[in-house]
């Protein structure tokens, strides 16, 4: 399967990636000041936000479970710890009593998010009531819900007998810190503080 994304963020982050190629040109040619120094680092800075919020979130599926990219962490689900998916305000992945919500992918009607809150419940647990609908009359995000239950339901049933099997919970489930999120905020940041303080 392929990596899940919101398409239009994507598309915006790569026009202002292209925009701001621009302007560093124009700051190359025309400027050399610390003004331009300072401008300079500044728009680093916007393309280090562009990449986290925009560009590097989305929903992986791999061989050996699904990947949840979000701006600052990445958390892996196996599929044998995978118990449902479904979407309130964002996508979410049940891995027995804990829950992973998805960056990118998200809903936006308001109506339809209220109605999908409500039927979660206050305990935040799994709706279930969706898995009949008709495909053609699912939301897209609904859809890769879906998606993601019949990959799991797949792999599951490949496993070997005697593995993990469904409900053992949040075994093997890993979240950490992202390096390329973390430097791509980070060296510009530096670079803007330097360009600042060096006078």
């Amino acid at each position: 399967m392929k990596p899940f994304t919101a398409p239009l963020p994507r598309v915006l982050g790569w026009v202002w990636i292209g925009v701001v190629v621009l302007l560093l040109i124009d700051l190359l040619v025309n400027g050399g000041d610390r003004a331009a120094l300072i401008a300079a680092a500044v728009l680093l800075c916007t393309v280090g936000g562009t990449y986290v919020l925009w560009l590097r979130p989305r929903v992986v599926p791999q061989d050996d479970g699904v990947r949840v990219v979000n701006p600052m962490r990445e958390t892996f689900v196996p599929w044998s710890a995978f118990t449902w998916a479904d979407v309130t305000d964002v996508l979410r992945i049940h891995a027995g009593d804990r829950v992973v919500r998805s960056w990118p992918l998200r809903e936006p009607k308001r109506a339809v998010v209220r109605d999908n809150m409500r039927r979660a419940g206050s305990d935040g647990g799994p709706i279930l009531d969706e898995a009949d609908a008709d495909p053609r009359e699912l939301r897209p995000v609904n859809l890769i819900a879906r998606q993601l239950r019949e990959e799991a339901q797949r792999r599951k049933a490949e496993q070997i007998p005697g593995a993990d099997g469904p409900g053992e919970g949040a075994v093997g489930l890993s979240a950490v810190w992202s390096p390329d999120a973390l430097v791509a905020l980070g060296v510009p940041a530096l670079l803007l503080v330097t360009a600042v303080l060096v006078g």
